[in-house]
């Protein structure tokens, strides 16, 4: 069973610096699906962040804080990543990565992707 395991969420004080891993299992391969870094606030719903295509492109969303996260893919370890810099309170969010299968194109569109990481909270606070 393809699994998609995160991992760098915690707690940090505003300004400072994050990166979330994801990491797929070994029968499945990351590189010709688009990657997406979704997260969901408290009381509010899930949203698309940024978006790493097949073919390398990026795609950022309306609250993917341009300029202060980045998404990146290493093919040979299988795993995405969401840097996340100068990281303020209402980034505090359960962050998620998901792949589509077979879609190399992004989608904002949580119903596009068929793979999705179990989640890690991110926490900013002084």
């Amino acid at each position: 069973q393809v699994q998609l395991v995160e991992s760098g969420g915690g707690l940090v004080q505003p300004g400072g610096s994050l990166r979330l891993s994801c990491t797929a299992t070994s029968e499945y391969t990351l590189k010709w699906n688009a990657l997406t870094w979704f997260r969901q606030a408290p009381g509010k719903e899930r949203e698309a962040l940024l978006c790493l295509s097949a073919s390398g492109s990026t795609t950022y969303y309306p609250n993917s804080a341009q300029g202060r996260f980045a998404i990146s893919a290493d093919t040979t370890k299988n795993t995405m990543y969401l840097q996340m810099n100068n990281l303020k309170p209402e980034d505090t969010a359960a962050y998620f990565c998901a792949s589509r299968r077979g879609g190399i194109y992004c989608s904002p569109m949580e119903r596009d992707y068929h793979y999705w990481g179990q989640g890690t909270q991110v926490t900013v606070s002084s």
